[in-house]
C-alpha cells in the first residue's frame, strides 16, 4: 500500500518511514502542506492508501490541510498529533478526518489504525451524488440512512460522513429507542473491548451531532450508554 507521510521533522519522519517500510508500505514523505496538496495530484500512479497527517506543519496549520485533502480525495486521512484535547479531535473529525492518534503512540496501534482506514469502500465517497429513500433506507425525521451504498441525508442534503461514523449512526439507527451500552457499541463498531476506545466513542458522537445537526438524536443514557431519539 502507497501510504503518504506528512511530517516536517525528518527525524520523526525516517523512524515511522523506517516501520512502515518493514510492514510493506511504500511511504512518500512530505514536509509540508503544500507539498502534501501536490502529491495528492492525479499522476497515473497507483493512488495512496492512506495519508498519516501531523497538524503542526510549517506552512500552514494541518486542520486546514485536513479540509482541503477532503475537498480533493476520499483518500482516508489519520492525524497524528500531540494534541489530545477533545475539543482538537472533534475538530479534526468534522474535517473529515477518519481517524486521530496522539503522539507518543503505540506503532502497534497506529499499523492496526492505518489498515483499519483502508478498508473502508472507496465507492460509499467517490461515487456520484444519488437522490435519497431507495428501499434498504432508514427513514428517521428529515434523517436518510442508505444502508447499502453507506449514505446519510438529512432533509434532503448529503452528510458526509467518516466510516466509523457511519457504522456508529446506522448501528444505532436500527433500533430507535433502545439503549445501546458502551462497551456493546465499542464491540460492534471497533471490533474491540479496549477500555481506551471510550473516549474515542465519545468524540465520534459529538461529531455526528455537529455534522447532523441535531444535537438531540443521540441521546446519553448516563451511565450506560447511548440511543436514537426519532425526531418529531
Amino acid at each position: 500500500m502507497r501510504l503518504l507521510l506528512v511530517e516536517d521533522d525528518d527525524h520523526v519522519a525516517a523512524a515511522l518511514s523506517a516501520v512502515l517500510a518493514r510492514h510493506g508500505f511504500e511511504v512518500t514523505h512530505v514536509r509540508s502542506g503544500e507539498e502534501a496538496l501536490q502529491a495528492l495530484l492525479p499522476s497515473g500512479a497507483v493512488p495512496f492508501g492512506v495519508v498519516l497527517l501531523d497538524l503542526g506543519l510549517p506552512d500552514q496549520d494541518g486542520f486546514e490541510v485536513c479540509g482541503k485533502i477532503r475537498k480533493r480525495t476520499a483518500t482516508p486521512v489519520i492525524m497524528v498529533t500531540a494534541r489530545s484535547d477533545t475539543r482538537s479531535k472533534i475538530h479534526g473529525l468534522n474535517l473529515g478526518a477518519d481517524d486521530y492518534v496522539v503522539k507518543p503512540y503505540d506503532t502497534g496501534e497506529l499499523l492496526a489504525r492505518i489498515h483499519a482506514v483502508a478498508r473502508r469502500t472507496p465507492a460509499a465517497e467517490a461515487g456520484r451524488p444519488a437522490e435519497p429513500g431507495g428501499p434498504e433506507a432508514l427513514r428517521l425525521g428529515p434523517l436518510t440512512i442508505e444502508l447499502p451504498n453507506r449514505r446519510v441525508f438529512v432533509d434532503g442534503a448529503g452528510v458526509p460522513l467518516t466510516r466509523k461514523e457511519f457504522d456508529l449512526l446506522a448501528l444505532l439507527a436500527q433500533r430507535p429507542g433502545v439503549v445501546f451500552r458502551r462497551e456493546q457499541i465499542i464491540s460492534e463498531v471497533w471490533r474491540t473491548s479496549w477500555e481506551g476506545t471510550g473516549r474515542t466513542l465519545e468524540v465520534h458522537v459529538a461529531s455526528l451531532r455537529s455534522k447532523l445537526r441535531m444535537p438531540a438524536l443521540i441521546e446519553t443514557v448516563r451511565g450506560v450508554g447511548y440511543k436514537i431519539v426519532v425526531p418529531a
